[in-house]
């Protein structure tokens, strides 16, 4: 079987645009998720649990069992070795980036990663939807960190009427292309949009968290709905035709940020599902052994903003064969094993992120 690897988000954004006020509200809201975050930059991290104000090289264990470390960029991958033991037990890492980091970068150094226990979980762009055009002016370089980005938030939309937050996103969405765009106040977005969180067998049904009591209906200063996300999911139990599945994940819409699941080929290869990862642009598929006694079916999960569930769905059930004439053989799971990752292949194959 597949060893579970850890994501690893890239959280960028000029400064002021809201970084350390979302990886707050991203621990605040974990419950039962250990995030392990990195930081190159300097601010209140954990909300009166930790403040990054020591040197760089610390590693220190926030309240609800995340960890948090600073960390120069030239270090990232000694700090991944870290954050990614088995004790450590973590489910997403988070990298929160300076504001004044170049992102492509920091992509570039977790794709080129050595490290077999993470997987790239997507690069986050921040922009303050009061401050865009200044940002943009002042920094020319906005517009092609947002043409790298896998998601988009458009944070401070309290802070600007209703047509500047429209004319703001559709700049956005035209600057961005495929990535989805996402609307936020105080750095409130879903955690499910980036990692899969985790909920305690013990949690009582109907118990607040600490972020329900920070953020109750009583404080009307953050009382603003998270950004919108839907989830889809599909099931399949006919097997798929490789290269329509593939012509389908290489089209996927804008706003589709996220697939997962397990994917069968029947005939093409009769003894391995395919588990997928899909982020952004990023795509990878592992190959492992069907489990004993297991229904051979596809199940994906489809994660985004403004998807069409209708017509996703419909995409799929044309990704299976047509008829006994349209029967996949090996050679058609070629393009399906351009993205499944060698240990001895360089790191921008098999669907690392097509940066440019």
């Amino acid at each position: 079987m597949t060893t579970q690897q850890i994501p690893v988000v890239v959280l960028a954004g000029f400064l002021g645009a809201g970084k350390t006020t979302l990886l707050n509200h991203l621990l605040r809201s974990a419950r039962g998720t250990r995030i392990g975050v990195m930081v190159n930059d300097f601010g209140d991290i954990g909300i009166d649990a930790m403040t990054v104000a020591g040197q760089v090289g610390s590693t220190v264990s926030l309240g609800n069992g995340c960890l948090c470390c600073a960390v120069d960029a030239s270090e990232l991958d000694e700090y991944l070795e870290v954050l990614t033991r088995p004790e450590s037990r973590l489910d997403v890492i988070v990298i929160e980036a300076s504001g004044l980091a170049e992102p492509q970068e920091l992509v570039r150094m977790v794709l080129a990663s050595e490290n077999e226990r993470i997987v790239y979980g997507g690069l986050v762009q921040l922009v303050d939807a009061a401050e865009f055009d200044a940002t943009r002016r002042l920094h020319p370089e906005t517009d092609r960190h947002l043409a790298l980005a896998d998601l988009v938030v458009v944070n401070k939309a309290d802070r600007v009427s209703e047509d500047g937050l429209r004319a703001v996103r559709d700049t956005v969405a035209g600057l961005a292309g495929r990535a989805a765009v996402v609307e936020a106040s105080h750095g409130r977005i879903e955690p499910e949009l980036l990692f899969d969180r985790v909920v305690p067998e013990d949690e009582i049904e109907g118990q607040m968290s600490i972020e329900d009591i920070l953020y109750g209906p009583g404080d009307d200063t953050h009382t603003h709905p998270h950004a919108a996300y839907e989830t889809l999911s599909l099931t399949a139990s006919t097997p798929l035709h490789p290269r329509r599945l593939m012509t389908f994940l290489d089209s996927r819409p804008e706003g589709l940020y996220r697939i997962k699941g397990f994917v069968d080929f029947g005939v093409a290869d009769p003894d391995n599902r395919y588990a997928v990862h899909a982020v952004g642009r990023f795509l990878r598929f592992y190959p492992e052994p069907w489990p004993a006694g297991e229904e051979r079916l596809t199940q994906l999960v489809l994660i985004g903003s403004g998807i069409d569930a209708a017509g996703l769905r419909k995409e799929l059930a044309g990704c299976e064969p047509s008829g006994p004439e349209d029967t996949p053989d090996e050679h058609s799971m070629w393009g399906v094993l351009r993205y499944v990752r060698q240990t001895d292949e360089e790191p921008d194959q098999a669907g690392d992120a097509p940066l440019s």
